[in-house]
């Protein structure tokens, strides 16, 4: 008997995060079964942990997961990660989290019941922390990075950085791919005409393993990508899909 067609995927980005694997992947099936048939698409970055084995160790032990795993050879990062995560996916509607067990899987329900049960023209439900359990240097530096952002590209949002999103796997492949494109989901959907709506989540402390990101690394890359995304935001006219009118010549 062959299992039906999966509604959403979850999709998750590792790298050397064997500790996290059995609670969160764990939580992520307790909180997706209710709603409908899933799967659960995680990219092992090229950790050098047992992350691999943990991954396979799981997906046998709960064949409800589906669970396909992306193995790189070595870290790509983590746009990357989610990149290979969603072409893996088959089903239409994608959530995400962060791989480090900080995002609450019991939050997923409410980010993909807005894409399942809302408007053809929603294309992305972002997640914005409530409480951030992380170190005060790295939420001050997340506070001003955020301000920054959002006077310049406009898109409504005031935590990028939360992993836990939901939107259309079409939508999300058809957006210009770029290294941390991650972090500007929202301006990159609203672009390409697609409205986006925002729940407030749970956020949780590193139980676990290591930042893969330090405040400098943020910064130095941020400001080039924020100049980046704005110069495409100028660049492109926003039309939605339903928008477009096709007409196809008949022949003879």
């Amino acid at each position: 008997m062959t299992n039906p067609a999966p509604r959403f995927a979850i999709a998750i980005p590792m790298l050397n995060e064997a500790q996290t694997v059995p609670d969160l992947l764990g939580g992520c099936v307790a909180a997706a079964a209710p709603i409908g048939p899933f799967e659960i698409c995680v990219t092992n970055d090229g950790s050098t942990d047992a992350t691999q084995d943990a991954l396979l160790a799981f997906g046998r032990a709960h064949p409800l997961a589906n669970l396909t795993v992306i193995n790189h050879p070595r870290p790509a990062g983590q746009s990357a990660a989610i990149h290979a995560a969603v072409r893996a996916a088959r089903a239409p509607i994608i959530a995400t989290l962060d791989g480090d067990g900080q995002n609450p899987p019991e939050e997923l329900p409410k980010l993909i019941a807005a894409l399942l049960e809302g408007e053809e023209t929603l294309g992305l439900v972002a997640g914005q922390r409530v409480k951030r359990d992380d170190p005060p240097a790295k939420r001050i530096a997340s506070k001003a990075a955020n301000t920054l952002r959002k006077m310049l590209l406009k898109d409504g949002t005031r935590d990028t950085g939360c992993g836990l999103k939901a939107f259309r796997r079409d939508a999300y492949l058809a957006l210009p791919y770029f290294d941390h494109m991650h972090r500007y989901l929202p301006a990159l959907f609203q672009r390409d005409g697609w409205q986006i709506a925002h729940v407030d989540v749970a956020h949780r402390p590193r139980v676990a393993g290591t930042s893969k990101y330090t405040n400098l690394g943020r910064a130095i890359v941020g400001l080039s990508d924020l100049i980046g995304v704005a110069w495409l935001i100028r660049r492109r006219r926003k039309v939605h899909p339903s928008e477009a009118e096709i007409t196809r010549a008949e022949g003879p």
